[in-house]
């Protein structure tokens, strides 16, 4: 990579570090039992802190709130979480229901009571929504923390790293692709795409301009299209999707989710091809990434896909494992992050870009064209196909 990528890739969203926190915070959690639950384990991460004391939960649900409680270890319980955030005035809350119509109206409230925040991911529904987040967060003064566990995972820390270093030498392009489950397309560019997203910009910085193609069953998506996920992630449309962004220095990133009958989870993952290599990330807490170096990029007598050491990136100072180290070392990032007053490593502004890249592939569709960032409509694009 030449020196602007080199640097553009180094500034990419806020250092991790491996310090402990000594200071003591009161936690509470913010969960919806069969409206989201309480996401990917973002309840029970606060119990991997000895600095950290859970002291209630909020759950309208009476039966999934007494479960939250002894899940968590909670001191006490409400139905309310705004009546939980006025009495208990906590330092730091975990917003847990993975469905996001609820988003604005939490953040809100949390960030009004001074509270930082854990947010399960995606951040919002369409930019209106995300807009409001950024503005309440930044309005209140306080940090919050979006759920893309891959930003401080061990995997995403040492390739960025090999990229500064030039490993596969001057970067050509990355291509990423979905899960492609049965939520391919639309659903799938919605839930897991925003994960791909933030990894992106991790890598790469912010994008120019997208240009998009989304169809169903090859014919362009129309008003007829568009319908709801299975989940409130708002409108959706497409079974397949193919958007190019274009980053500095000429480097494009693809992103790719088709339906069809065979799939398999080390899919979704990226590909960094550069001069010299081709590196993998797979997007999962649970796989390591890959190198391959030689220029034909692809393997052969002398050259074979090596399992990437990460060994240095493992952080040693938390106690625990599997989704909850993942969720863990976001939290241990956002601690940090209050105490040095700096941004956390993906931030509501940061949340704010994945919403942004993926509305603007639909408004490529829409409108046949490249589309640059910011987007000035902030409406969803399918409210007005």
């Amino acid at each position: 990579m030449d020196r602007r990528s080199f640097l553009k890739v180094g500034l990419a969203g806020a250092a991790v570090t491996t310090s402990a926190s000594t200071r003591k915070y009161r936690a509470a959690v913010i969960g919806h039992t069969s409206h989201g639950d309480y996401g990917h384990g973002l309840d029970v991460v606060w119990r991997a802190f000895d600095s950290v004391d859970i002291v209630a939960v909020a759950d309208p649900d009476d039966d999934g709130r007494a479960k939250a409680v002894k899940r968590t270890g909670a001191k006490r319980d409400y139905r309310d979480y705004r009546e939980m955030l006025h009495k208990e005035k906590p330092d730091l809350v975990s917003i847990s229901p993975r469905w996001p119509d609820e988003r604005v109206a939490m953040v809100t409230a949390a960030a009004e009571a001074g509270a930082h925040i854990y947010l399960e991911k995606p951040l919002a529904r369409d930019l209106v929504e995300a807009d409001k987040i950024v503005q309440a967060v930044e309005r209140s003064k306080v940090k919050l923390q979006v759920a893309h566990e891959m930003r401080c995972s061990p995997a995403a820390l040492k390739v960025r790293e090999m990229l500064r270093a030039g490993e596969i030498g001057a970067l050509q392009e990355l291509r990423t692709r979905g899960k492609e489950d049965r939520r391919a397309g639309g659903e799938d560019l919605m839930v897991l795409g925003s994960h791909t997203c933030m990894l992106m910009r991790m890598f790469l910085g912010d994008p120019d301009w997208v240009f998009a193609h989304v169809t169903h069953d090859g014919e362009e998506i129309s008003r007829r299209h568009v319908g709801k996920a299975a989940e409130p992630i708002g409108p959706i449309a497409g079974n397949q999707i193919a958007a190019m962004f274009a980053f500095d220095d000429g480097v494009h990133g693809y992103f790719g989710s088709k339906a069809n009958d065979q799939t398999h989870r080390k899919r979704w993952g990226m590909y960094f091809y550069g001069t010299k290599g081709v590196i993998y990330v797979p997007n999962g807490i649970d796989f390591p990434p890959y190198i391959l170096r030689t220029p034909a990029w692809m393997p052969d007598e002398q050259h074979h896909w090596e399992r990437i050491d990460l060994t240095a990136h493992m952080r040693t100072d938390i106690k625990a494992e599997g989704r909850q180290l993942a969720n863990a070392r976001m939290v241990q990032d956002l601690m940090e992050a209050i105490e040095r007053d700096r941004e956390p490593a993906c931030n509501a502004r940061d949340g704010r870009w994945s919403v942004e890249m993926i509305v603007a592939i639909y408004e490529s569709q829409r409108t046949g064209s490249r589309v640059e960032f910011p987007l000035g409509d902030r409406r969803h694009p399918l409210t007005r196909l």
